[in-house]
């Protein structure tokens, strides 16, 4: 008997351990350990006090950029080869297209400013050179680097015509004060890519110069610049936009940092497999300021009288601006699509200038958040082809208003055939989100996605439904090969 209520005692404490456990496996699920992001940042050593170094006014950039290059050569030469300078990456096979290519803001078409082709002193503003005024800008020489753009941190440095430094800039005071780039040297070109503040990126606006944590929680609360992140050897930053690019080569993830499971939860760490962590944690952008989501080139040239710019202005046509956006989701597999120069289109749909590639069935696919910028632009109704206008300078079409003229002056320059015949195209553009983290408390939720009112199409997604009733891709079979996802 004493031997039987040993073993009954046993059993049931096993019992309840076995029960406790099943419990805790219920209510918390866990995945494993999590290392110290922290961990994997970058170490930032001490920027050499330049301020020493430069006691005489310089004449003008490139007598700057000459005196950094007597100790720095070896990164001027960097900097030749880099995508900044060059505005074009790698030659890469674009998808739907023979050979390979080399492209970039050099050579693309794209539907805010339509291109840098013809129009390069206005929008060479922003590159990290001086001078590049026409077709004849030389790539090679070192001189005309823009050592300052990145580097200048006296707060007071500029630039304007062909990337020079604006009239009246303290060139001997920003060449003092050299140091790491900081969100206000990137930002000086990225926050107001597409001619001004939050038109080209949703997730990027001056707001980011100095934002709080609600804005994002990288950059508000833990102070990142833009380098911790987009992380540089010999000049070449690392990040990919498919804006510009259609590969994933040198890109950015936020598992540089994280954990591929970060959760402690092991249902929200499945999710990660399929769902892209900006997903959840971008649940609006554009959150201070508003951003452009609609820019109709045939509407320009009329004389209205609207002032407000954000609306209407004569030299660009109609725009909307939208606030606190809600994403617009698609499958990525961190590839896109690409119309290049003189691809054809069909006038009555709309023409995708840089699709995201993946589907439901892409294990390497995840669904993101995007920015879709949508907008008409001129394109020639024989050709069926997008045109590049002329906008900038003498005949361009901001100062004679004549769309044919634009047109033909730019023909010589492009390479683009135009019949003398044109018309306005829709088109769109997608931009994936990686700014304005929300803290934590605001990531999105179960309901916001799942259940009636949800924020995501899933049968647009290629789901026959809400997936937490159907079931997620590996389980219904929607998979090519391998466990890319749920």
């Amino acid at each position: 008997m004493k031997g039987t209520h040993y073993l009954l005692l046993i059993v049931t404490v096993f019992g309840v351990l076995l029960a406790a456990t099943l419990v805790v496996r219920l209510q918390s699920p866990a995945s494993p350990p999590r290392s110290d992001a922290w961990d994997r940042m970058p170490h930032v050593q001490a920027h050499v006090d330049h301020s020493h170094f430069f006691t005489e006014p310089f004449a003008d950039g490139p007598s700057v950029t000459k005196a950094c290059l007597t100790c720095h050569e070896e990164q001027g030469k960097d900097v030749l080869q880099s995508e900044h300078w060059r505005w074009k990456g790698q030659a890469v096979h674009v998808p739907g297209h023979e050979g390979t290519h080399e492209i970039g803001k050099f050579n693309l078409i794209n539907n805010f400013c339509i291109s840098v082709e013809a129009n390069w002193p206005k929008c060479t503003s922003c590159h990290a050179g001086y001078g590049w005024k026409d077709q004849d800008f030389d790539f090679e020489d070192p001189t005309h680097i823009d050592c300052l753009i990145c580097h200048d941190q006296s707060g007071g440095y500029t630039k304007g015509f062909a990337g020079n430094p604006s009239p009246g800039t303290d060139l001997l005071a920003a060449a003092k004060s050299v140091g790491r780039p900081s969100r206000t040297n990137c930002g000086m070109c990225h926050f107001n890519g597409g001619g001004g503040d939050a038109v080209k990126h949703g997730d990027l606006d001056q707001t980011m110069y100095f934002p709080t944590k609600d804005v994002d929680i990288h950059m508000g609360n833990e102070n990142f610049q833009c380098v911790d992140c987009h992380r540089t050897e010999h000049h070449r930053i690392r990040g990919r936009s498919i804006s510009v690019s259609v590969d994933d080569r040198d890109g950015i993830a936020c598992t540089d940092c994280h954990d591929t499971a970060p959760h402690q939860n092991e249902r929200l760490d499945l999710h990660a497999r399929t769902v892209a962590c900006q997903t959840c944690h971008i649940p609006e952008f554009a959150v201070r300021e508003p951003t452009k989501v609609y820019w109709d080139w045939s509407q320009a040239g009329q004389d209205l009288p609207i002032t407000d710019h954000h609306v209407y202005m004569k030299i660009k046509g109609r725009f909307r601006y939208e606030h606190r956006v809600v994403p617009e989701y698609y499958w990525f597999n961190g590839t896109a699509d690409r119309y290049l120069k003189g691809d054809t289109i069909d006038p009555d749909k709309v023409v995708d200038i840089n699709r995201p590639r993946g589907d439901i069935s892409d294990p390497k696919a995840k669904i993101w958040p995007f920015k879709v910028h949508r907008g008409k632009q001129i394109y020639d109704t024989e050709n069926k082809i997008l045109l590049i206008p002329k906008t900038v300078g003498k005949g361009g079409y901001w100062t004679d208003f004549d769309w044919d003229k634009a047109l033909r002056l730019a023909e010589p320059i492009t390479g683009l055939p135009y019949s003398g015949h044109y018309g306005w195209a829709s088109t769109a553009m997608y931009w994936p989100l990686s700014h304005m983290v929300a803290p934590k408390d605001r990531a999105l939720q179960c309901v916001d996605c799942h259940g009636e009112g949800g924020r995501m199409d899933w049968k647009a997604l290629g789901y026959e439904g809400d997936p937490a009733k159907r079931g997620g891709r590996a389980r219904n079979g929607l998979l090519k090969a391998g466990l890319g996802g749920r």
